[in-house]
């Protein structure tokens, strides 16, 4: 799988997981592995940084054969992330859905918004983006 691909959704994957229930970090890797291959490497910043955002609580669990473990626990702000992200992913994928099931006419089943014009800061004038409509080679 596309290296960017893993990075874009490790987050919108972990804060789910753990809004679901309460996490130590090699099980969210495990995971997160029967679906998407990853190392325990990618995982652990990852926690940090969320953590240190907000989005988690940590606390010590005894663990049956061993060291206590580091759970991750969500935290109000952090399932509201969740929320917020799945919502942006949803809409995001059903765009991208478009685009990659056109026919080679061009035509969709569905069309997304027209996002070739844009407004300046100002609102007053409209700037017209790229035209992406024309392919390399095509002279018409």
């Amino acid at each position: 799988m596309n290296i960017q691909f893993k990075k874009g959704v490790l987050e919108i994957c972990v804060l789910s997981l753990i809004n679901a229930r309460d996490y130590y970090g090699y099980e969210l890797v495990q995971e997160i592995s029967e679906n998407i291959n990853i190392s325990e490497g990618s995982i652990y910043p990852l926690l940090r940084r969320l953590s240190k955002e907000g989005f988690f609580e940590t606390y010590l669990k005894e663990s049956p054969g061993g060291p206590p473990r580091k759970y991750y626990k969500i935290t109000k702000p952090g399932s509201s992330r969740t929320e917020d992200l799945k919502e942006e992913w949803n809409q995001f994928t059903a765009q991208v859905k478009i685009l990659l099931n056109k026919d080679k006419s061009g035509d969709a089943e569905h069309r997304g918004p027209d996002l070739s014009r844009q407004k300046d800061k100002s609102g007053d004038a409209e700037h017209r983006g790229p035209d992406l409509s024309r392919q390399k080679g095509d002279e018409s």
